[in-house]
């Protein structure tokens, strides 16, 4: 498989070696393929303990590990697949450090490919089902990806996103008519450039090629994230990083073997990749859910008697508008809440809905995975708070010269540890802009790498932290630095909004106003009377715009770039 990148460093001139790729394997991609101690016995490597994929061995044999549909595979079918599908894509090619992208729905086999890919050396690269064939362009040309694991259903769609791609040589379907090996084995049309090769054709043996050895260290996967401006950023990340994430997760949200985790986020999102690797390396069930329609949800929470459940605020917003009957909550002992400030008003009715059921509000970035969470015993206390760091991450909040920030202090968010990504595939600039040397408790400089997040927040004098907005998105109106998420608090606890993104417009007399965008069946009068109880005046949105549903982004979050853009057209 050929690799147009050709061995360049993924990160150059980036701040430090924390952000840099490895200088590359040899042309021929060789791997020792065994471990060989002093006394010169060899004994063979084994990828799936020795990575992220290992997390596929952890549960009991004969388990539930994933269900999709009326499909259920065990631990020990799983740990199987990943190994055959690992090997069959030695054989097609892949060799350590290939990027493969794989563009599906939730299904058994999207979960078996990406952990193959790892398996098999390879960084895994998911891409969001709803995306067309020019975000899949600009995924395949920025990681120069040499392989493409989707559908018979997408391959339209992929075929036009790879057509002149100069990186890929494979791509596998997976499908109902890929079934016969004969199907797709050798070639699409003659012009295209890849060889195509039935998923069901994959899993054997490896053809030859030996095993790889990996270490944590090792790349593993690259997640786009999209920014507030700008194209998306690949985030890169070691099977370290996922390994101590999905332990740190798993910990705090108290995963066992008995848990059934509902997959509803997409698991090209950090959140939703997370719902598989912490349930995974607690030997617990994950149900994969592809839904149109948020009571699909409720139906598989009966169905499947589902313990623990994470969405993002739009669906937490959903779902409380849904009948919840007892069999769909009478097993949920969590619910968990990432990617944005919930309501006050949608926590407290959906802990009406799940009175037996923790809380947990959680907050974190791409580039670190997960930073803080809430503890469920101070939800009534603090509902504000976005918590204190997770296990084995230090999350402090500093000033520009990286001194700690006093209590109520408004400052920087900046995260160190083991969850610490490694940086932006190819972008040293954004890299070095947000990957910078973590500060020290007096200042001074570490020698380690840490993320400055670009969010404010502060702490109280117990230490929990409280988010304030982006430094980007503050709105700086009359002489005051106004947060959105303030603005947008207000208007949901009015109780006459379904949906609210805050944004700062220029204003020559003001320097910004406060633009409020909403959906909710209100009038503009009735909305800023009752908002008038909640904030000061300078706090109070210039402009109200209604619309009949926000934008959401391909992760489910609401989407604030394309609510301004609306807007502002």
């Amino acid at each position: 498989m050929r690799d147009t990148a050709g061995g360049t460093a993924l990160l150059t001139d980036a701040p430090s070696d924390h952000a840099q790729a490895p200088a590359g394997p040899p042309a021929d991609h060789a791997q020792a393929p065994v471990d060989a101690p002093a006394d010169g016995v060899r004994t063979p490597v084994d990828p799936l303990v020795t990575g992220v994929a290992g997390l596929c061995g952890r549960g009991a044999p004969d388990s539930p590990a994933l269900t999709y549909k009326d499909t259920t595979v065990d631990y020990a079918e799983l740990r199987r697949r990943v190994a055959g599908t690992a090997a069959g894509l030695r054989r097609l090619g892949v060799r350590r450090g290939d990027r493969v992208v794989v563009y599906m729905e939730k299904r058994v086999e999207t979960v078996v490919a990406l952990f193959a890919v790892a398996a098999a050396g390879g960084v895994f690269v998911p891409v969001n089902p709803v995306y067309k064939a020019p975000q899949i362009r600009h995924i395949v040309d920025d990681c120069a990806a040499s392989a493409v694991i989707t559908t018979d259903e997408r391959y339209a769609t992929v075929r036009a996103a790879v057509a002149g791609s100069p990186s890929v040589t494979e791509v596998v379907l997976v499908g109902e008519t890929a079934g016969a090996p004969a199907a797709h084995d050798t070639a699409g049309a003659p012009e295209d450039p890849w060889r195509v090769t039935s998923w069901h054709a994959l899993p054997g043996d490896d053809g030859g090629v030996p095993p790889v050895q990996v270490i944590d260290t090792d790349l593993a996967a690259i997640l786009y994230t999209s920014g507030s401006t700008g194209s998306p950023k690949g985030v890169v990340l070691s099977h370290r990083n996922l390994i101590a994430g999905a332990e740190s997760v798993a910990g705090y949200l108290g995963h066992g073997p008995d848990d059934v985790i509902l997959a509803a986020l997409p698991l090209s999102f950090d959140a939703g990749f997370s719902q598989i690797t912490t349930a995974l390396h607690a030997g617990a069930h994950v149900v994969l859910a592809n839904y149109l329609l948020p009571v699909e949800l409720v139906r598989l929470c009966a169905r499947h008697r589902v313990t623990g459940l994470t969405g993002v605020p739009p669906l937490w917003i959903q779902l409380t508008g849904c009948r919840w009957p007892a069999e769909a909550t009478a097993h949920l002992r969590y619910f968990a809440n990432t990617g944005g400030r919930m309501p006050r008003s949608t926590l407290a009715r959906l802990r009406e809905l799940f009175p037996a059921a923790r809380p947990y509000l959680m907050y974190g970035l791409t580039e670190a995975f997960r930073a803080t969470y809430l503890d469920p015993a101070e939800a009534d206390r603090r509902p504000d708070s976005i918590g204190k760091a997770i296990p084995n991450a230090d999350v402090g909040v500093v000033r520009p010269d990286g001194t700690a920030c006093e209590p109520h202090e408004h400052g920087e968010i900046v995260q160190r540890g083991a969850l610490v990504a490694q940086g932006y595939w190819n972008d040293p600039v954004r890299s070095a802009e947000r990957f910078r040397p973590a500060p020290g408790a007096d200042g001074t400089v570490r020698a380690e790498i840490a993320v400055w997040s670009g969010d404010r927040a502060y702490r109280d004098e117990d230490g929990f932290l409280y988010f304030v907005g982006r430094d980007d998105e503050m709105i700086k109106t009359s002489g005051y630095r106004v947060s959105p998420t303030e603005i947008e608090e207000a208007a949901y606890a009015t109780g006459l909004v379904s949906g609210a993104v805050a944004f700062g417009l220029p204003d020559e007399r003001l320097g910004q106003i406060a633009v409020l965008v909403v959906a909710g069946d209100t009038t503009e009068s009735d909305l800023r009377k009752a908002m008038e109880d909640q904030v000061p005046r300078y706090m109070l949105p210039k402009r109200v715009v209604f619309l009949d549903q926000l934008p959401v982004s391909p992760n489910g979050k609401f989407d604030r770039v394309e609510t301004r853009r609306t807007v502002t057209a």
